[in-house]
């Protein structure tokens, strides 16, 4: 296969996967089919691109390849007159846009919403956003939200099956229907942030964080008197403004409080503090308002020199009360070391000690070696950083954890 055809078949698969999966299983509601079609099509792709040259407009050819393995599926099923019908009304307008897909109308908040339909499983509905929007694998998925993997591809094949099964309709919401489902869609696409976020220095999580920003100001857009979505986008812009700051000039690791803040981007901190008084004037104050709030407290620092960490304590005290999550009760712990001592901030990790969710949580990890570290406690330390470094999927993060060791053992 030429570099040429592997790349651009990667960039399409990025850059358009959600879009034209949104686009096929738009008539039929069956998402599992259209995966599968649109995986032909790649597969495909790489076989004959090589050969023949990639072509001119990709998307339409995946969209062509893709219609005729999705029609084929449809036939084999459906063999009445009215399934005939239909199939010749969706191959219809499955040529019209493969000969112009620049009008292929983008459908997948539509989906979104349907992924996030009462009739889906509560727990089911961001991860399933995740892989029918962006593409995420159930193993990424199922460590975004500390579910086995096996468990998560099963629940994933259940959820789509259910959308087909009940003729879940790819529409936005009603007004009234909104509250039900917004959360869902929110969710699906802070997680896929995370995601974005966390791989630091991989050019496609990096895409992948951009992907998400894209659709939380398409949802700000189209519900602007959401305060949530505000809030979400607010806490994204925020935590984006430092990217640049995460890396030494020789690609190694700088952790938050050694960052320099002259290099936070200014113009996206304006935004988010925009976002986060419009979403506080709007109505209710929710996880993300509370999370955004959480990290205008930390850029605090361009003016102080350093963060605000009573408010940041405060304020994770707050979430904690609306979530329960071990993530909060994890920050919260590194805040109140600033506050109220390391011994104080280990004695709150107490309650979370023996949940299954942390034990492979690299965070979880990091943090209680460097409050161990702190405490002066070397050999509980020692062994958090061993099992933070074995969790690291990030090198140059893995390469600082292993320095971090290094002093514990020279200390």
């Amino acid at each position: 296969m030429t570099d040429e055809a592997r790349q651009t078949a990667e960039r399409v698969a990025r850059d358009s996967y959600g879009r034209l999966v949104a686009f096929l299983a738009a008539r039929t509601r069956d998402v599992a089919g259209a995966e599968d079609a649109l995986a032909e099509a790649f597969a495909s792709a790489l076989k004959s691109w090589p050969v023949d040259g990639v072509p001119t407009n990709p998307d339409a050819w995946l969209l062509t390849v893709a219609r005729r393995r999705q029609t084929d599926a449809i036939r084999r099923r459906q063999t009445r007159t009215i399934g005939e019908v239909h199939i010749q009304l969706m191959t219809e307008e499955l040529e019209q846009a493969a000969a112009n897909p620049d009008a292929i109308p983008d459908r997948r908040l539509a989906l979104m919403f349907a992924c996030a339909h009462p009739e889906i499983e509560r727990g089911m509905r961001a991860p399933l956003i995740l892989q029918t929007i962006l593409g995420m694998t159930a193993v990424d998925i199922a460590a975004a939200f500390l579910i086995p993997p096996a468990t998560m591809g099963q629940r994933l094949v259940r959820a789509k099956a259910r959308i087909k099964d009940t003729g879940i309709a790819f529409a936005i919401p009603e007004p009234e229907e909104l509250p039900s489902r917004l959360d869902a869609v929110l969710e699906a696409i802070y997680a896929a942030y995370a995601k974005g976020w966390t791989e630091i220095g991989d050019s496609s999580a990096d895409r992948l964080a951009d992907e998400a920003i894209w659709l939380g100001r398409l949802v700000v857009s189209l519900l602007p008197e959401e305060p949530e979505a505000k809030g979400m986008l607010a806490l994204m812009l925020y935590t984006e403004a430092r990217r640049a700051a995460r890396r030494g000039e020789d690609g190694a690791y700088v952790p938050f409080d050694q960052q320099d803040i002259a290099i936070w981007d200014e113009r996206q901190i304006v935004t988010a503090e925009a976002l986060l008084r419009q979403a506080n004037k709007a109505g209710p104050t929710g996880r993300y308002q509370i999370e955004a709030a959480i990290q205008s407290a930390h850029v605090a620092r361009r003016v102080s020199g350093r963060a605000n960490w009573e408010a940041v304590v405060g304020l994770y005290d707050v979430l904690l009360s609306l979530t329960q999550s071990p993530v909060v009760v994890l920050n919260r712990a590194v805040a109140l070391a600033e506050t109220q001592g390391i011994e104080a901030a280990l004695a709150s990790l107490v309650v979370i000690a023996d949940d299954k969710r942390m034990a492979d949580y690299q965070p979880y990890w990091a943090a209680r070696a460097n409050l161990a570290a702190r405490a002066g406690r070397r050999d509980e330390a020692y062994e958090a950083m061993t099992l933070a470094i074995g969790l690291a999927t990030d090198d140059a993060v893995r390469q600082y954890l292993i320095g971090q060791r290094k002093l514990l053992q020279d200390g």
